[in-house]
């Protein structure tokens, strides 16, 4: 998993991030910040776990209530949000569950984030749902983060190498 040429080509694009985490606790804005020249494009990087501090960071409890916490309609508000709050070019929101019942939002599968990111340029939002089955937290955080580098490769016309071995 490599962020290097995606943080790379915001640089180059002079483009900023901003991310709004649940279930990844951090770890988007972790592994960006692990490149050097990262300070010049992340802006600003929230983990609401609560559903009350994802209410406080502009997601509306209309939405988490009719759509649940566990939702692609939670992941836009989060992306929507936390781009409108920092000013940034792309805003990234995740939320779901790894693999791991949620005794506080009994909804939603045990094994499904959704992630979406939010192009402020074209007012439009990328989204995946992805499935994690792997048998640890850290294990399923790498396909959520694996995914979302795949996404952003696409929106910023980065080619990625294959995970296949030739």
């Amino acid at each position: 998993m490599n962020f290097k040429k995606i943080v790379d080509k915001l640089i180059e694009d002079n483009k900023t991030i901003s991310t709004m985490e649940s279930c990844t606790g951090g770890g988007v804005a972790n592994a960006i910040t692990n490149i050097e020249g990262a300070s010049s494009v992340l802006k600003f990087s929230a983990v609401t776990y609560s559903n009350e501090y994802k209410m406080k960071m502009g997601v509306s409890k209309a939405v988490i209530d009719e759509y649940s916490v566990y939702s692609m309609e939670t992941a836009h508000e989060m992306a929507f949000n936390i781009s409108r709050f920092t000013n940034s070019d792309y805003g990234i929101g995740i939320t779901g569950k790894l693999n791991r019942a949620d005794e506080n939002n009994n909804y939603g599968e045990d094994n499904e984030v959704f992630i979406s990111i939010f192009d402020k340029e074209n007012q439009m939002f990328i989204d995946s749902d992805v499935k994690v089955y792997e048998k640890t937290r850290e294990l399923n955080k790498n396909i959520v983060l694996n995914e979302i580098i795949s996404s952003l490769s696409n929106i910023l016309g980065i080619e990625i190498e294959s995970k296949r071995q030739k």
